[in-house]
């Protein structure tokens, strides 16, 4: 195996959900987030739609995000299944982090591709994304709350534009445990396999 190899290997391992209550005060600049957006751009795509969109989440307008998290989860919520909890969690997290990516795909017609292919393109580029901030030292990661079934207005989303997730950036030290992988014996079965 060459050194490129090894160290992509590297990364990919050590990428993890890390959330925004183990993030560390400090922005990111707009050079590394312009970096990290630009890793994004090239994750494939089929027909090359690039259906991605991100709106970044910032400053002030984070506080902007956690009142609309926040009062999401109010209107969402029955009165018996309220938790204060999940409340009082749901309008911290965009105040804990140093920046946010609403995470949105703008479709194509269903006659060019279908939906799912551009929606494993946005995944691929999120991948992207991820894997430059483990890189840097960014603590991330992507939730898909309720409330982004309701963002259209609050990104000023178009028509054909839809919201698939926040995912919260932060500096970070914070060691997440290794999670457990199955063994590729129980994911992988070969056809044709040459004999060693």
């Amino acid at each position: 195996m060459n050194e490129k190899f090894e160290l992509l290997t590297e990364l990919i391992h050590s990428r993890r959900a890390i959330f925004p209550q183990n993030y560390k005060p400090g922005r990111i600049s707009a050079e590394i987030l312009e970096a990290i957006l630009e890793n994004a751009r090239w994750a494939p795509n089929h027909k090359k739609t690039e259906p991605w969109r991100f709106v970044l989440i910032q400053n002030d307008a984070l506080k902007d995000l956690s009142e609309f998290l926040s009062n999401r989860y109010k209107l969402n919520t029955s009165a018996e299944n309220f938790d204060p909890v999940k409340f009082k969690k749901a309008g911290e997290k965009p105040l804990q982090s140093a920046a946010v990516l609403a995470i949105c795909i703008q479709r194509s017609p269903a006659t060019v591709i279908p939906e799912w292919e551009e929606t494993a393109a946005l995944a691929c580029a999120v991948q992207n994304i991820w894997l430059s901030c483990t890189a840097l030292g960014i603590g991330s990661y992507w939730s898909s709350p309720d409330a982004i079934h309701h963002m259209k207005e609050f990104l000023s989303l178009s028509e054909n534009e839809f919201c698939l997730g926040l995912f919260f950036m932060g500096w970070s030290d914070y060691e997440a445990p290794v999670p457990n992988r199955k063994p590729l014996s129980e994911i992988v079965r070969r056809m044709g396999q040459a004999e060693v």
